[in-house]
């Protein structure tokens, strides 16, 4: 540690989390040049409207530090930034406190508000309304014990590069395992510039529902090594993905140049994050590598357009789609096929993948035959969430083997959540907590039943993408008018809510926002609980939940 930081452990802590702790180590590495500090309200804002900073630089992702708006910093402070166990990694001077316009960052970085768009969805619903920047110092980088022999910061890498005798590199971005279409493409890539390629995963965070970072790394060393021995060299980005497109693109570029490459691979679809509310896709297919290619001579890096590639079954070869003929008969397997037959074992033919991959992608997916599963009641109080998730307790207690927990909502207020109100932010963390617990259910093949009113759809979807990370989420919509929710009620509280007695009280003085596709929708003004939840059995029946072996 600095000796001019040697009285850092008096300065007021901040344990950062999720994306702020992956931006961090990028910038403490020189990953986001000419970036390097968290963004002051003039360079955010300018970022944000015109892709650059306030000097002229061309950056287009805002790289931000957010904080609950009750927190005390202010411009001036010194703050010391450390990881989620509080081991310190940078001093940061603040220079800036803003409150930042999130529908306009949303609309000019992701081009949307539907938080369909997973990055929107982190913007709206994880982050917090206020925004610190300032300047950093480094102490250290956060602790990596996986894969640390390929874990290398960008002057690592230059150095390594160097060594070689590489004056050209090519960069390749992947968040997905590497199959034999990837690898053409690197094949490809190496063979029309004449450079060794970099395979440069990103394994901060990427998409969620991605397949998980470690087992994709097992697959690029595999086909690096087996395959792409004399053209490929492997290293890991710890970088937080975005999803943003176009932006992320030039982005990707951006970094890859202060990584050392001077070429960059950029195709269909980059960093897309497929289709919105409306069942389209957010970007154009190019879209993402034309303004890459608009921006490649100021980036200082050359934008390689890497073809959409088909497989012949006639030729028995990949080959440009633009190139495909009617005499080729093309073949093809989906993302959602490929995972059924991962999931079901059934033979996945050669031209798709390495059998090193599948293999290593079959043992990964073999812990999710029989996935967790979270039942997640939301509705008005006095809806019948309790005994409907009561009773559907006691029935999955009858036909089947897993363990379940049960977090109802005012069980988790008096334990979990002690301390917080009702507020929209408490009530935002108490549902964030509650999709915690379960996630971590659902994570090791248990079965999570959740009671609660979750007023919100952006924390609902928030701990959906949590929670279908690691199995099944299923949405039950406690349908019944906010007049017969007071006529159940036992506790008076929707008497004292209609006269004023008590404030902030949800289907009152408090909107309750009613989920727009839940998996199901119970109606308790119409049926019986017992028929409701054998509905919610019928469900689980037809879709086979619990016969996975």
């Amino acid at each position: 540690m600095n000796t001019e930081h040697a009285d850092i452990l008096h300065l007021p802590r901040l344990n950062l989390r999720g994306r702020q702790l992956h931006d961090l180590e990028v910038m403490l590495v020189g990953g986001f040049l000419p970036v390097t500090g968290f963004m002051d309200e003039e360079d955010y804002t300018s970022v944000v409207e015109t892709m650059r900073l306030k000097n002229g630089s061309l950056f287009p992702i805002p790289i931000v530090l957010d904080i609950p708006a009750k927190s005390p910093y202010v411009v001036g402070d010194k703050i010391l930034l450390c990881d989620s166990f509080g081991n310190p990694l940078s001093v940061m001077d603040v220079t800036s406190r803003f409150t930042p316009d999130k529908k306009r960052e949303a609309q000019a970085v992701y081009g949307t508000e539907d938080t369909m768009h997973p990055g929107v969805q982190y913007l709206f619903s994880e982050m917090h309304d206020t925004y610190i920047g300032g300047t950093l110092s480094k102490l250290a980088l956060p602790i990596r014990n996986d894969f640390k022999q390929f874990r290398k910061t960008p002057e690592e890498l230059k150095v390594i590069f160097k060594e070689k005798g590489w004056d050209r590199v090519v960069g390749f971005q992947t968040r997905n395992p590497m199959h034999r279409a990837h690898f053409e493409l690197v094949k490809r890539a190496y063979e029309k510039v004449g450079a060794p390629v970099l395979v440069h995963p990103v394994v901060g965070m990427t998409k969620p529902g991605d397949i998980d970072y470690v087992t994709r790394v097992r697959t690029y060393n595999i086909v690096c090594n087996s395959y792409g021995k004399d053209f490929t060299y492997l290293s890991l980005l710890p970088l937080a993905m975005r999803m943003a497109g176009p932006r992320e693109a030039v982005w990707h570029a951006i970094i890859r140049k202060n990584y050392g490459c001077t070429h960059f691979i950029s195709g269909r679809d980059h960093a897309g994050p497929g289709k919105g509310s409306d069942g389209k896709d957010f970007y154009g297919p190019y879209d993402a590598r034309d303004l890459a290619l608009k921006y490649a001579d100021e980036i200082g890096i050359t934008i390689i357009a890497s073809d959409e590639l088909a497989y012949s079954k006639t030729r028995q070869s990949y080959v440009a789609a633009d190139e495909v003929t009617h005499e080729d008969e093309i073949e093809n397997i989906s993302g959602t096929e490929f995972r059924r037959k991962l999931r079901e074992g059934e033979d996945i033919p050669e031209w798709f993948s390495f059998k090193e991959s599948i293999d290593i992608l079959r043992e990964s997916v073999r812990k999710d035959i029989r996935p967790g599963v979270t039942f997640f009641f939301t509705g008005l109080s006095c809806s019948g969430k309790s005994t409907l998730a009561q009773l559907l307790l006691a029935r999955l207690q009858e036909i089947q083997d897993r363990e379940v927990t049960f977090l109802d909502g005012d069980v988790i207020r008096e334990n979990l959540s002690k301390g917080l109100g009702f507020s929209k932010e408490d009530r935002d963390e108490n549902v964030k907590r509650v999709g915690f617990v379960a996630s971590e259910v659902v994570k090791h093949g248990g079965i999570a039943i959740c009671s609660l009113i979750a007023p919100y759809r952006d924390t609902r979807r928030y701990v959906r993408n949590m929670i279908e990370h690691h199995g099944e989420f299923i949405e039950i919509f406690v349908n019944a008018s906010v007049d017969e929710c007071a006529r159940r009620d036992t506790k008076g509280l929707y008497e004292k809510a209609r006269k004023g007695l008590i404030k902030g009280f949800t289907g009152v003085d408090d909107p309750y926002e009613e989920p727009e596709n839940p998996e199901l929708i119970a109606l308790t003004e119409e049926n019986s609980p017992e028929v409701i939840v054998e509905e919610i059995l019928k469900y689980l029946h037809e879709r086979e939940i619990f016969k996975r072996k």
